[in-house]
């Protein structure tokens, strides 16, 4: 029988009280209530770890990059704890024969109750042979693995939309995961190139905790992380209502940290956590360093035109108000206020001298 979370946790040695503290941080991560860490403790030292098959189509190996730096949960709490990564050919030990024997091992123990989790996409084109896993196309393995799992997570912007290998013209028809499998198994995206560490170590901590997936929003991602726009949460955002923008990226305004939206940042038309959950133990984050947004946890955003082309008809204060007139406006509004005092202070001048 699998191993609970808590029963690995004792056996490396952890006491209870880190274990309670442990989840009081992972309900926190998740932006869950103080209350939901008994559940979360509960959940760790009843429910076995989840069996997960992870399947590398086309892509870099970032998201699985971004996933072995997580800090809130660490990753490899993740990994060695909560879940049972059955395989994953980038990080296990096994190779060859012995690796892939592995994963109908897998599917004979925990046929319909294990998680099948995506990185890449799979090219339909040529019978899938941009794409050899084992000496069969990716699009075989997928589909094989697919049938049997109980829920997908497609990680990362290739596995949730194409990313740039479906970019235009596509030549080998890379396909996401969603539009490439023939069962309908239901699917959580977690886009991004790559996502968010702790984005992909809290959603594992979601389903194991609740044995479900968190609120989706319509395009399938968890509304925690993707419900609001990077502009919304962003630092410089004062700076965008007062008409304050980067004109060139060594110009004053870059400078003074001034808005990247004139320079091409995608943030108000982003949807992802990167303002507030940053990267590296929340170091950072593009905007922070000096780069505008390229939008990459979107549908598509590698045919959407220039990354450093500003976007048209962003509006703020209201909808007649847009990005290339508020600078005016709030130089009118500055000189109608600095006038409107002017003439206050002029009056009362006039009236102490009157009862002089």
């Amino acid at each position: 029988m699998t191993e609970t979370f808590y029963e690995v946790m004792r056996r490396q040695g952890i006491s209870r009280r880190s274990f309670l503290k442990y989840c009081s941080l992972t309900a926190a991560a998740l932006g869950l209530a103080p209350e939901f860490a008994g559940k979360i403790a509960h959940a760790m030292e009843t429910k076995p770890r989840i069996p997960i098959l992870w399947l590398h189509g086309l892509e870099c190996t970032c998201c699985s990059e971004s996933f072995i730096r997580s800090a809130h949960p660490l990753a490899k709490d993740v990994v060695l704890s909560m879940v049972s990564l059955d395989y994953d050919d980038t990080i296990m030990a096994a190779a060859g024969t012995q690796a892939e024997a592995i994963i109908e091992e897998t599917i004979k123990k925990y046929d319909g109750n294990f998680i099948l989790a995506v990185e890449g996409n799979a090219p339909l084109n040529q019978e899938g042979m941009s794409c050899i896993i084992a000496g069969k196309p990716f699009l075989e393995q997928l589909n094989h693995v697919a049938e049997h799992c109980k829920a997908i997570i497609s990680w990362g912007s290739c596995a949730s939309y194409g990313c740039v290998q479906a970019a235009h013209p596509n030549p080998t028809k890379a396909t996401p995961t969603h539009k490439a499998i023939k069962t309908n198994k239901p699917i959580i995206k977690v886009p991004g190139c790559p996502p968010i560490a702790e984005v992909m170590t809290a959603v594992v901590t979601y389903i194991l905790t609740f044995e479900r997936f968190p609120e989706l929003d319509r395009q399938g991602r968890p509304k925690m992380f993707y419900s609001q726009r990077i502009h919304d949460k962003c630092y410089r955002r004062p700076h965008f209502d007062a008409g304050q923008f980067v004109e060139k990226f060594d110009d004053e305004g870059a400078r003074k940290g001034y808005c990247l939206y004139k320079v091409g940042c995608k943030g108000p038309t982003t949807y992802n956590a990167c303002s507030t959950i940053r990267w590296n133990e929340g170091t950072s984050f593009p905007i922070q360093a000096g780069h505008g947004c390229i939008g990459c946890s979107e549908d598509g955003f590698w045919d959407k035109g220039s990354w450093y082309a500003r976007l048209t008809d962003v509006h703020q204060f209201g909808i007649e108000g847009n990005a290339d007139k508020v600078g005016g406006t709030a130089a009118a509004v500055v000189g109608t206020a600095v006038a409107a005092h002017a003439a206050i202070s002029a009056v009362k001048r006039a009236q102490k001298k009157e009862n002089a």
